[in-house]
């Protein structure tokens, strides 16, 4: 399941005219410190953003973001709620100064890269969301991107009528949009309520 959140994570990147490097493509028997970090990805255009840019990212906050160091954690089953927070040392392993200056040596230049963890989803209740928000951004964290992020900007820029041949995950994404598996999403206006018998 690895590969496939990867794979998101790239072509979502890429959408957005990332480039994007992967520090390793297999597993080695060793683990070594660098192995925590997914992907590198740089934003060649940058836009300058005068305000802070928000905790929990969406695609167009992307624009913003000149490089950063992404952890994708596909545990698609999983809210990234205080309990699995606190039970999942290794999630942060990717923050401790050691690991995070050898990342930041790798993009060269001034300034830290942004640290950006991909989950698969946060709490619905604002109080247990906050919560969440607020250890992840005490361990170093700068930002967040949720999963249906990422999967609803790419079916949404997904067209029909074009072939993705050189990408498997958008040529899927195509071949179930054509059989109307997606649908584009409708405004309800005028919704009538039912009438009780």
């Amino acid at each position: 399941m690895s590969s496939v959140s990867e794979t998101i994570v790239r072509e979502y990147f890429e959408l957005h005219e990332f480039l994007v490097r992967q520090h390793r493509k297999y597993i080695a028997q060793t683990k070594r410190e660098d192995d925590d970090i997914d992907f590198f990805v740089l934003n060649p255009h940058p836009q300058k953003h005068e305000a802070e840019l928000p905790f929990v990212l969406s695609s167009p906050d992307l624009k913003f973001i000149g490089r950063a160091v992404v952890v994708v954690k596909g545990w698609h089953t999983e809210t990234f709620s205080m309990a699995v927070l606190a039970h999942a040392p290794e999630i942060f392993r990717f923050v401790e100064p050691k690991v995070f200056q050898q990342a930041a040596r790798a993009f060269g230049g001034d300034g830290a890269p942004t640290k950006i963890l991909v989950v698969p989803a946060l709490p619905q209740g604002e109080d247990a969301r906050q919560q969440s928000v607020e250890l992840l951004r005490s361990k170093g964290i700068d930002a967040v991107i949720p999963f249906r992020v990422m999967l609803a900007d790419l079916i949404g820029h997904i067209e029909v009528n074009r072939n993705y041949q050189k990408s498997d995950l958008l040529q899927m994404i195509r071949i179930l949009k054509n059989y109307d598996f997606f649908r584009e999403p409708q405004l309800e206006l005028f919704k009538t309520k039912r009438k009780r018998r």
